[in-house]
Order: structure tokens, then C-alpha cells, then sequence
């Protein structure tokens, strides 16, 4: 994205001029392409200069109906592209249309033609305004260019944006989510009079970051200052609360939940937090208890039932569960799977994870991840079937993490399988050459067989590479 950099520094100079124009150098291979859409397709009538303020029709409004109905990137690259050959952005170029299209290119997650077209916006002279730069900010993440989300910011500050509602909490997400937290936090702190987003964007970025601890004070702190929380503040103090496995602050978290109810605020995705964050906490009955009041069911409330059944090892309760939400004819995801096979694993079901890893793949056409065959390698590898285990990781189309590996060593380890356990070390210590597993549980797998010759000479070379073993160690939490 380094590309973007130069012009974005040119921002900080930019005047407004009497006549802007547009970049058509930028934006010729949009304007030569074959997917031009015609004036009939936009329902646009045809005339010496279509997009004139002399039209008939306010070709603006058009365009700007269609860009909201817009559901993929070819026919918004068309869109585009007969914006570009009509000159419409010419005739209107206050930063609304733009933003109109900077928006409907990040939404359909095409953060870099988003952040090109924004550079064509300033070229042509027009600057952004408080509802450019949150949308701007948004493909910034997506692409994760810190460098250009720092010259935003300082565009920001140049604009006098930089305190605005949508672009504070826009800056605080964006830091955080780069682990930028003091960033995060000062941007949180320049503004004494801070509405309520800017709490949830710091609240949130805590809570993703795993600072659970953190994201809780802050949400005591937004009570103690008179803010009342909304969803999507409790979404991500019901997560932190989840990470903790925190009992008693989530029975009171539960009362905010069932108090913003009242005041007829979203309803679904908190009582799906709900679900998740007892779950954490061990306690499935009470999230059976929210689940089975809730009056509308998505994905996302199933996929919490199974996955938390399947964290605590209720393999019955998960794949039944699983069956149900098939019945009520709910459309399981990726997600949704990962719990499925975490319960065949906890329940040493092989003949079942393999029954729905191809069910996923064969009848839902959904693309196995990581966690999956993950997922399967533990499964296989746990019932002895190591021949298998192999078979599956040598077939992944990603590379294998040392995860995957892990797995597959301590079942080398269960059966003192010596030959494989030699294999997946060598891969582990080339993955990872200063981890001292794969050559701790390798030791333990030559003393099993007696073979205190490679039990020594596997000592000699942690020695000589200086690696020792982690001691393990246990952390207590109180609720009090």
C-alpha cells in the first residue's frame, strides 16, 4: 500500500478549488473497460451531457440508488466506471458522492480500490469530510497499513476532525487493533466530552486484545461518568467477562443485558453473547436458559450452544444440538463445524468427525480451515489412527502451524510411535527453532522405548542450542 502514502502526505496542502476535476489518469483502466455500463442500465436518458445539472433527471440520485443496491464488485466496478465516462463527480462533487462509493467498495471488502479511489478524491481537490475519513479508516484496517492510518490521523487533526464522534472511535479501533493500545488510549483521553462510541470503540479494542481486565474497568468507568451502555457495549464486556470465566460478574453483566431489553434496544446479538459468555464460564445450563427464551434464533445463537457443549466436553448435548439446528433448517458456518468435530474429539468419535468433515465439505460446500483439519489430526490422532493423521496433514492446501504438529507429536508421544515422532519434530524444529517442545516430548518418546543412546543425544543438542524446558505453572482468579 506504499503507493497511497505520497499523495496522502499532499493532503495537509490541499485547497479546495473553483473547479475541481478528476484523476482520469487513475482511473483509465476503469473507463477503457469492456463492463462500462450503459446510460439504459442506469436508467439514465440518453443526451448531449447526461450527467449535467440541465438533465432531466438528477443522475446523482441515480447512481447513488444503485450504489446502495450494489451487491457485488463487478457491477460496482461498472457503477464506477460509468461515473468516470459521464463526468458526474465533475457536475457533483461534494465528498457525499464519494463517499457513496468509498463506502460501497469497503463494504463489499475491497479496501484497496477504496483507498485509491480516496486519493483520485483528493486529486481532484475535494476534502474529506467527518463521514469520509471513518469509511477510509475502515479499508485501512482491512488492509492493516498502519503508516496510512497515521497520515488519516493527521489528516484528521489538519481538518479539525480529529474530536468528531464517527472519527475518534474510528482512530481508537484502529489502533487497537494494530496492539497500539497507549495510541488507542490516548486518542480515548484528548476528548473530555466523548459520546458513547468512543467508549465502545476502547471497551471493544480491550476486550478483542485480550486485556479483558482492562475492558471491564473501562466499563466501570462509562457507568461511573453517567453513560448508559448499549449492545454493543455489552457484546464486548460479555466477551472480556467470557475470557475471565468470571461467574459472579457475569450474572451482573446479565441484568444490563435484561435492563437495555427493556428499553427495546437490539436484542439477538446480546442475548448471543450471553449464551457464549456462560459458556466460558461452565455454565451451560444458564445458557441453555437464555437460549431457549430467546424468541428468534440466528447461526450465531446454535453455534454458541454446540461449541460451548463441546469446550466442556458434552459431546451428546453438542452433535443433538447440532441436529436441532439442521431440523430448524438454520444454515451451519464455518464456526459452527469447529464445534461439531471439537465434540467428536472430546468424545473420540472418529467415524462421526469424519461423518460431518465431509458433510461440511460435500453438502454445505464449506471450505475446510486450519481449525478443522486441526481439528481432524487431533481426532485421528488420538484413536492411534497416526497413518492417517499423516495422510491428513501431508493433503492440507495451507501449511501446517505448529498447532497442527503439536497434536500430532503427543499422539507420537501416547503410542511412542518413534519413527513419526521423529518426523513431526524435525518439522516443528524448522517451523519454530527455538521451541523446546517437539525435542522434550522426542526425549520422552525414545526413554519409552528405552533408547537412552537418543534420549542423551537429544539432550546434547538442547544443550548446545541452549534450550530449556518451561517450567508450567497455574494461575488462580478470585471473583471477590
Amino acid at each position: 500500500m506504499t503507493s497511497f502514502h505520497p499523495l496522502m502526505h499532499r493532503l495537509s496542502r490541499l485547497q479546495v478549488p473553483k473547479y475541481p476535476t478528476i484523476s482520469h489518469q487513475h482511473n483509465h483502466t476503469l473507463t477503457t473497460s469492456s463492463s462500462i455500463l450503459s446510460n439504459a442500465q442506469l436508467n439514465v436518458q440518453p443526451s448531449t451531457n447526461p450527467v449535467s445539472p440541465d438533465s432531466s433527471q438528477d443522475p446523482a440520485k441515480i447512481v447513488a440508488i444503485h450504489l446502495s443496491n450494489c451487491t457485488n464488485l463487478s457491477s460496482l466496478n461498472q457503477i464506477y466506471a460509468h461515473v468516470i465516462r459521464t463526468h458526474m463527480l465533475e457536475f457533483h462533487p461534494a465528498p457525499f458522492h464519494w463517499n457513496s462509493i468509498l463506502r460501497c467498495y469497503t463494504r463489499l471488502e475491497s479496501p484497496s480500490k477504496a483507498l485509491y479511489i480516496y486519493v483520485a478524491m483528493l486529486g481532484a481537490g475535494v476534502l474529506p469530510d467527518s463521514y469520509t475519513l471513518p469509511i477510509v479508516l475502515k479499508a485501512v484496517c482491512q488492509v492493516f497499513d498502519m503508516q496510512l492510518g497515521r497520515q488519516l490521523h493527521s489528516a484528521a487533526i489538519r481538518l479539525g476532525l480529529e474530536s468528531n464522534e464517527f472519527c475518534e472511535s474510528g482512530f481508537i479501533s484502529m489502533y487497537s487493533k494494530a496492539g497500539e493500545f497507549e495510541n488507542a488510549r490516548k486518542v480515548f483521553d484528548q476528548n473530555s466530552d466523548r459520546k458513547l462510541g468512543s467508549w465502545n470503540a476502547i471497551i471493544g479494542g480491550l476486550a478483542q486484545g485480550g486485556r479483558a481486565i482492562e475492558a471491564i474497568a473501562m466499563f466501570m468507568e462509562l457507568r461511573k461518568c453517567g453513560f448508559e451502555p448499549d449492545d454493543v457495549t455489552l457484546v464486548s464486556v460479555t466477551s472480556a467477562c467470557g475470557s475471565l470465566g468470571d461467574l459472579i460478574l457475569a450474572l451482573q453483566l446479565h441484568k444490563y443485558v435484561f435492563q437495555a431489553r427493556k428499553l427495546e434496544k437490539s436484542d439477538i446479538l446480546m442475548l448471543n453473547s450471553l449464551i457464549d459468555m456462560y459458556g466460558k464460564c461452565g455454565r451451560m445450563d444458564l445458557a441453555y436458559r437464555v437460549f431457549s427464551r430467546m424468541e428468534q434464533r440466528n447461526v450465531s445463537s446454535w453455534t454458541s450452544m454446540i461449541v460451548g457443549h463441546a469446550m466442556h466436553g458434552h459431546v451428546n448435548d453438542a452433535l443433538k444440538c447440532f441436529c436441532n439446528m439442521r431440523e430448524a433448517g438454520v444454515m451451519p458456518n464455518h464456526v459452527t463445524f469447529v464445534g461439531v468435530l471439537s465434540a467428536c474429539v472430546h468424545g473420540g468419535m472418529v467415524q462421526e468427525g469424519k461423518y460431518y468433515f465431509d458433510m461440511m465439505k460435500n453438502v454445505y460446500g464449506i471450505i475446510p480451515t486450519m481449525q478443522h483439519y486441526g481439528c481432524m489430526v487431533d481426532l485421528l490422532g488420538r484413536a492411534g489412527l497416526l497413518d492417517e493423521a499423516r495422510e491428513m496433514v501431508e493433503g492440507m492446501p495451507m501449511k501446517v502451524n505448529s498447532i497442527i504438529w503439536g497434536c500430532l507429536m503427543g499422539a507420537c508421544e501416547k503410542y511412542e510411535n518413534v519413527k513419526m515422532g521423529e518426523w513431526v519434530a524435525q518439522h516443528l524444529q524448522e517451523l519454530e527453532p527455538w521451541n523446546d517442545g517437539g525435542f522434550v516430548v522426542l526425549s520422552n518418546i525414545y526413554a519409552s522405548r528405552g533408547l537412552w543412546e537418543e534420549v542423551e543425544r537429544v539432550r546434547g543438542i538442547m544443550k548446545e542450542r541452549r534450550l530449556a524446558k518451561i517450567p508450567g505453572y497455574s494461575l488462580a482468579t478470585s471473583s471477590d
